[in-house]
């Protein structure tokens, strides 16, 4: 074990954070309105009792970037995790499928499958996970049938109080971040390097957001709404017709 240098953690989140902005800005400019529309529940929004254009589009859109950036930002997460690991146990991505990080602390193998939050899936979704750490132990003990091997699932943020799950433990927030790298003040310490040029790369992102907001708006008012109403019954044709092309 290595003693972890915060320097080089920073130095870490500051040369990469900006990829996390980078991408985030370039999904909102590559949105098609006519996407989102279908992939949103329009019955969902007319139950809320939305009224104007400009709220549904905001509405839609919030939903749509959110998820987004979730995906995005989790990514990121995931690299960080891996540079640090490797810093300290020398781990490595793994080739494994579904594994992320595998390296040794004293006479241990893990094997981490690392996710943003501690409720990110579903039943069919957390036993995909461990029929994949079943293969990756399978593969590990053909090159050694004696290695001592633990899976792992962590979560970069929240808690799990019952972390022994059998097959894997999970691992959350403090003591994730904490596990793969020794220091149990790490998860309050990486704050603050990510807001590394966040607010300048937010004000930029926020003029994209108004324009596309802007320019979504005006398609919708064109397309869906008759006399500065919006027409819900064409809108859901667009969205669940069979007879329009999708």
């Amino acid at each position: 074990m290595n003693p972890l240098n915060l320097t080089d953690v920073f130095k870490y989140v500051e040369k990469n954070i900006g990829t996390f902005h980078e991408k985030r800005l370039k999904r909102l400019e590559n949105l098609k309105l006519n996407d989102i529309l279908k992939r949103k529940n329009p019955y969902l929004f007319k139950a809320k009792n939305i009224l104007t254009a400009q709220d549904l589009i905001r509405t839609i859109l919030d939903a749509y970037l959110s998820s987004q950036e979730e995906t995005i930002f989790g990514d990121f997460l995931e690299g960080l995790a891996i540079f640090i690991n490797n810093k300290v146990y020398n781990g490595q991505k793994s080739s494994a499928e579904g594994v992320d990080l595998e390296f040794q602390k004293e006479s241990i193998k893990y094997i981490v499958s690392i996710k943003s939050g501690p409720n990110w899936g579903n039943s069919s979704q957390i036993k995909k996970m461990e029929d994949n750490f079943k293969k990756a132990k399978k593969i590990l003990h053909t090159g050694s049938s004696k290695m001592h091997i633990v899976a792992v699932n962590g979560c970069c943020y929240g808690r799990d109080n019952k972390p022994d799950k059998g097959e894997y433990q999970k691992l959350c927030g403090q003591e994730f971040w904490a596990f793969i790298s020794g220091n149990d003040l790490l998860y309050t310490d990486i704050i603050e390097p990510l807001g590394h040029k966040a607010k300048e790369k937010n004000e930029e992102f926020v003029e994209k957001y108004s324009q596309i907001l802007n320019k979504f708006t005006l398609e919708f008012g064109n397309e869906f709404c008759i006399d500065g109403k919006i027409n819900w019954e064409k809108l859901v044709q667009f969205n669940s017709s069979i007879n329009l092309k999708k």
